[in-house]
């Protein structure tokens, strides 16, 4: 899965789609060509930033952003699109816009959502976060957090079931980064059999995240390394999606451990 930010302000790429204060779609393009070209499935659109601190952004604002870019991708792309929201207005407008996947950090537990997400038939990919991107990592508390977050997603399944969302529909997200401290990612990489044994796709985003730059001191864009090995023992460990910002390396990575595993049981 690879990432690409309509945003001004995400942590890692924010801005870099931008000319003269606008989205240039264009270039927008060429970022989601050459992430196809170099083995991207999915294509992760957001239009609102996550980042720790990050201020919310109005539903119209949001949509302005993402929707021309998903009608673009649909129109000329053969990959699936992931809308990369909580609005239940921009889940419903990309959907009919092309859109093949929703991916909420929120797991759809903003007012409409649930609603919005049963409506338009697409898969979903639920996030654990402790909080809200403002706050969240301020002072993240858990007893157990490969529980809580398994729990926590169980939850949410339920409900989505309720709403007729169907289990074969879903993917878990447990949220690395999101209200958690180094530890507790840590923690969270460990146990992912544990969350893996659940039964559902997990998407794991650890592309270029702060965990890096605490571990090891390196600044974001010196994170590539780093990033490979900890997709790699995502995989390991059961991840089905790796969402990414570096594509054509992930899938490198990523296809070598395949191949020893392949040989592994020949």
């Amino acid at each position: 899965m690879g990432v690409i930010n309509t945003t001004p302000d995400s942590f890692s790429d924010g801005g870099t789609l931008y000319r003269h204060s606008r989205l240039d779609i264009e270039r927008a393009m060429v970022r989601a060509r050459d992430m196809v070209l170099a083995g991207a499935a999915i294509l992760d659109i957001g239009g609102e930033s996550t980042r720790p601190g990050a201020q919310p952004v109005s539903a119209e604002e949001e949509m302005d952003r993402v929707l021309p870019l998903v009608e673009r991708i649909a129109a000329e792309l053969a990959v699936v699109i992931s809308i990369d929201t909580s609005s239940p207005a921009l889940m419903r407008a990309a959907a009919a816009s092309g859109a093949g996947l929703i991916n909420d950090v929120r797991a759809l537990t903003r007012e409409g959502a649930l609603e919005a997400a049963a409506a338009t038939g697409l898969p979903v990919c639920l996030m654990h976060m402790q909080g809200e991107p403002t706050s969240m990592q301020a002072a993240p508390q858990y007893v157990d957090v490969v529980t809580e977050v398994r729990d926590f997603l169980i939850n949410r399944v339920a409900a989505c079931e309720r709403l007729g969302i169907v289990r074969e529909r879903l993917l878990l997200d447990p949220g690395f980064g999101f209200g958690k401290s180094v530890n507790h990612n840590l923690q969270l990489l460990s146990g992912l059999p544990d969350l893996a044994s659940m039964g559902f796709p997990l998407l794991v985003g650890l592309s270029r995240k702060s965990i890096i730059g605490k571990l090891l001191g390196r600044d974001v864009e010196q994170r590539l390394p780093a990033s490979l090995a900890l997709a790699v023992m995502a995989v390991e460990r059961g991840a089905a999606i790796i969402r990414t910002h570096d594509v054509a390396a992930t899938a490198d990575a990523v296809a070598m451990w395949a191949a020893l595993q392949e040989h592994g049981n020949k």
